[in-house]
Order: C-alpha cells, then structure tokens, then sequence
C-alpha cells in the first residue's frame, strides 16, 4: 500500500496533515545546521584545549546548600580536556549528519538526538572552560542556581500560554511579576509571616491581569499597547512605594521575611539532582505543580479544549454555547495571578527584601520562552531552564576565571531571547485569534 501524497498550502497547521500523509514541500535543514553549527563550536574549543592541555576538568568536591547545614559530597574525578573534546566533537558531527538524514527522508527528529547534542555540546563547553584551571566547576550548585534562575521564567510562561491560548496577548508579565514580588515582600514583612506575602502575590498579579482584561475585553484598546503601559505603570508606583514608604522604615515594610525549606525524605538524598529538586521552598514545588496541571489542563480538559477554542476560533466557540469574554477575562486573571506567584520568588522566594525594578526584564523573558515552548507549557519549562542555566553559566564560569568574556557569557540569554521571537529557533503558530478582539 503506497503512502498517500497530501499537498499543504504555506501556513497549514502539522496537526491539520491526515495521518499517514506525506508533506509536499521544501525540505527543512534547520535542526542538523544548528547542529553542526554545535559541532563546529567544538571544534573550536578542541583547539583552544590543545593548547591548555595540561590542564584537567575536576567536578566539583562538595556542595552546602543554603537552605541548611547539612553537606552533600560526590566523588572527586577528572577527565582529561582534550580527549573529552575531541569524543564529544565527534558525537556531535555524528549527530549533524544523522539530522540531515533523517531531514531528507523527511523523518522526525527524535527527543532523544536533542537531548545527546545538548549535552554532548553543554560538557564539551565546561571541559573547556575548565581546562588548565586549579578550580572546580560546581555541576551541584551550578544546577541548583539555574532552577532558581528558571522560577519566575517559568512561572511567567504559565502565564503568557494561560493568557494567550485564550487570545490575549499579555505583554504585562513584567508588572505582573513585580508586583507580585512588591506585595509578597511588603504583606510578609508586615505581618511577619512569609506565607501571607505567598497569598498577596498572586493576587497583587491577578489585579493587574484584570485592568490588562478590562482594556482588552471591554474596551478593545490594543492589547500590546496596554500590557507596556501597565508595565510602566507598575515600575513606577513601586518605584515611588519604594524610595518614601518602605525607605522610611524598611523594618516594618520591607524587612526579609524568607520562606523555610522543605526537605523531602528519601528524594533529596538523590546524587546531583536531590539537592537542586528536593531541597526546596514551597514556592518551586508549586511551580512543579502549575507546569504539569497547566498541561493536563490544557490537553485533557473540557477548560482547555474551551480555552483553545477561544484562542483559535472565538465565532465558532460562540455559536457552540462558549461565553468568549467572559472566559478570556477570567483567564487573563488566572495568569496574572500565576505571574504574581512567580514574582514572589524575587523577594521571600530568595529571602531578599524589596528593590527597585528587581524583576529585571524576567518577564520578557518569560515571553520569549512561551514562543520557544510554542505556547506548550512543557516546551515552555525546557526553554526557561534553558535561559536560566546560561544566565547562571556565566556566573559561574566568572567564579572560576574562563577565557570567555563574561560579559559574552551575561548576553547570552538575551540573544536567545532574540533568536526566539524573530523565529529563528523554528517555525512556530501562535493562536489564530490571539489579540483580536471578539464583538458578538
């Protein structure tokens, strides 16, 4: 039985292709040119180890976390820079020709050649940036501090998918996430009680996701346009909070009021990943939590099946009985809460007091890494750990003295956050109905 040839205009949706049809079209490259482009950066830095070769890469001795006295230790081991470059070099060139393969029969890529290519490409990095050093990379503490880097990426990426699946785009993530982060730190610090400022959070976020709604829904003023006024709103009204009322007495308004760890048994005695996972506030478990409800809830519920309904065909949703509206206000509001949860990681999260602007441009971020999840909220939390480990890379790569510039090293985020939204990661579809207002 011949595989039927189904011909595809430009812009049809994968998911619109019958099963077991065969795509009529130009042949994408994409995924085996990126990873050849990997594999020629480690080529690169073979040659860089060469000429360091005496040196060795050593995996970190201890780590002491500082959520408590206790110490976690691995072996010592060391490998040696230059043949651990040249394997991994080889690995990926391997990688960059079976991508072309699979490319031009038109196959799907496998999970699992990702996951060997970033690696292979993330270890061939380190050995080099270790190599000829007498210090340590701390893989430990250099994981842990990419989730805490990821927390409120990813928080605001559950809030952009929640948002925008139901055809609102929220530019507002920023403000969401700062003052979620001002309300936590001034309601903790009050009452002394760092799980009140938890439950001010999300509804200091969901304030803003409501006036974000009103504009949007009620008013159809242009969605964009609002979400960077409400940014700028926000920015200042706690910037101004700031510099009188809780400079005048920051024991009482802005003191540090940290959240307490919580331990759990058996699963953070796991080498490497128990500490970083297990050894946490309730903040990252709720994150865990959100991710995989959000994705359950989504894909498997009659809220996400209303929801993307509202994101992709808002006429048909009505005629069917969907209240469009009232579904796209409510969940703009669930995601400014959800935002406002993930600015709470900034101040009793981090056990840090209130400052100025400390959301830091987090929630574009946030944005670009929904794009890169394309509006998935699994694929949203592997782009978000992705910007926080290179944030956190750069820290510690600066901790041990690399080669590299630590200011190239500090950028790096930011220009996958450009490659992210101009498209250049890969073809992504945002929700059909996305930012356009629905009169009945």
């Amino acid at each position: 039985m011949t595989t039927p040839l189904v011909p595809v205009t430009a812009g049809t949706p994968v998911d619109d292709v019958p099963t077991g049809g065969t795509v009529l079209g130009k042949v994408s490259y994409r995924i085996p040119v990126t990873y050849a482009v990997l594999a020629a950066a480690a080529l690169l830095g073979l040659v860089g180890t060469m000429i360091r070769r005496e040196g060795v890469w050593e995996e970190a001795t201890e780590f002491q976390s500082r959520y408590g006295e206790q110490w976690f230790t691995i072996p010592n081991f060391s490998v040696p820079s230059m043949l651990t470059v040249l394997v991994l070099t080889g690995i990926l060139l391997a990688a960059a020709v079976y991508g072309f393969v699979l490319a031009r029969s038109r196959a799907k890529t496998p999970v699992w050649l990702h996951l060997v290519v970033g690696v292979g490409f993330v270890v061939a990095f380190l050995t080099w940036a270790g190599a000829g050093k007498t210090s340590v990379i701390p893989v430990t503490s250099l994981l842990a501090g990419a989730l805490a880097l990821s927390v409120p990426l990813i928080f605001g990426a559950m809030s952009g998918i929640i948002c925008e699946r139901s055809g609102i785009i929220n530019i507002a993530i920023e403000g969401q996430l700062l003052f979620g982060a001002f309300a936590a730190a001034v309601i903790a610090s009050l009452f002394t009680a760092p799980y009140l400022g938890l439950v001010a959070a999300p509804i200091a976020g969901g304030l803003v996701g409501a006036l974000l709604a009103w504009f949007a829904v009620k008013y159809q003023v242009n969605q964009i346009i609002v979400g960077v006024v409400l940014n700028t709103l926000i920015l200042g009204l706690t910037s101004f909070f700031f510099s009188t009322l809780l400079a005048e007495n920051r024991e009482t308004w802005n003191a540090r009021q940290p959240l307490g760890i919580i331990e759990i048994p058996l699963l953070s005695q796991i080498p490497i990943v128990g500490p970083v996972l297990f050894r946490q506030t309730i903040l990252v478990y709720l994150m865990y939590a959100a991710v995989i409800i959000l994705q359950f809830m989504l894909f498997r519920s009659r809220w996400g099946l209303r929801t993307r309904a509202v994101g992709e065909h808002p006429k048909a949703a009505d005629t069917v009985g969907i209240n469009v509206n009232k579904r796209r206000v409510w969940n703009t509001v669930l995601g400014g809460a959800v935002a406002g949860l993930g600015g709470a990681f900034f101040t009793i999260g981090s056990g840090l007091a209130f400052g100025r602007d400390m959301s830091a441009g987090n929630g574009f971020i946030a944005l670009a890494a929904m794009i890169l999840g394309k509006w998935n909220p699994a694929g949203a939390l592997v782009a978000a750990v992705l910007f926080g480990f290179s944030k956190n890379l750069g820290n510690v790569l600066g901790t041990i003295g690399s080669p590299m510039p630590p200011q190239l090293l500090a950028m790096l985020p930011y220009v996958i956050t450009i490659f992210a939204v101009a498209g250049l990661v890969g073809r992504v579809r945002a929700p059909a109905a996305e930012g356009i207002p629905y009169t009945k």
